[in-house]
Order: structure tokens, then sequence, then C-alpha cells
């Protein structure tokens, strides 16, 4: 699958589950881990645990993509799935803001807000 057909595919279902300030950053340039960010906010725990499982069961059910490792749902607080190009971060909102990823990664001209 296409490296931004699967940016927009996490964020189209991230916004369609409701999570909160949903950003794409293009990291490409600045690191070999991987070409995308895509962060988003959920307003419980509950709801990050239930961000993190739509995406994998979407992706999943409907494309056959697997996430190489997936960490962190089970508390809540901030869970990363990394599909190798594209790793998804979603916080509750007060890790979010403590770690501020937006800002490490900005670079002027490569975060982009998602909305429908």
């Amino acid at each position: 699958m296409e490296t931004t057909n699967l940016v927009n595919i996490c964020c189209r279902e991230l916004s369609a589950k409701k999570a909160l300030d949903i950003v794409k950053i293009d990291v490409g340039e600045q690191t070999v881990v991987c070409s995308y960010f895509v962060i988003a906010s959920g307003r419980s725990t509950t709801q990050v645990r239930a961000l993190g499982d739509a995406v994998e069961e979407k992706l999943k059910k409907e494309y056959g993509v697997s996430p190489l490792r997936s960490e962190g749902f089970r508390e809540g607080r901030w869970g990363v799935l990394d599909y190798g190009d594209v790793v998804v971060h979603v916080f509750n909102e007060e890790s979010r803001l403590f770690y501020y990823l937006e800002r490490l990664w900005d670079s002027g001209k490569n975060v982009e807000r998602y909305e429908d």
C-alpha cells in the first residue's frame, strides 16, 4: 500500500471515531525510522484504546495490513501502532501536551492538520 494512502486511511478512521486534533507529520527528511507520523488525541483512556483498536481493525480487515508493532494501548495514555513507513501515535490529552511531538518534529512546512 502506498504510504500516503495509508496515512489518509489512518486519519479518516481516527476522525470517524471522534479523535481530536489529528495531524500528519512528514518526517521522511528528518529520520530513517519512518516517513510519516499520524498523531491524534482521545478524551479518555478508554477512547485512546478504542482509537488504536479501530485503526488496527480497519487496516487488517479491509487492506490486510497489520502493524509491525503495537505498544502502550493497555494503559490508555499513549499508544503507538508501527506500520513501517507510518507510525500512528494516539495520546490522551495530558500526555500529548507533555510529549508535544509536533513541536519536536515540526520543520516549518511538514505538519498538516487533518480535517474531513
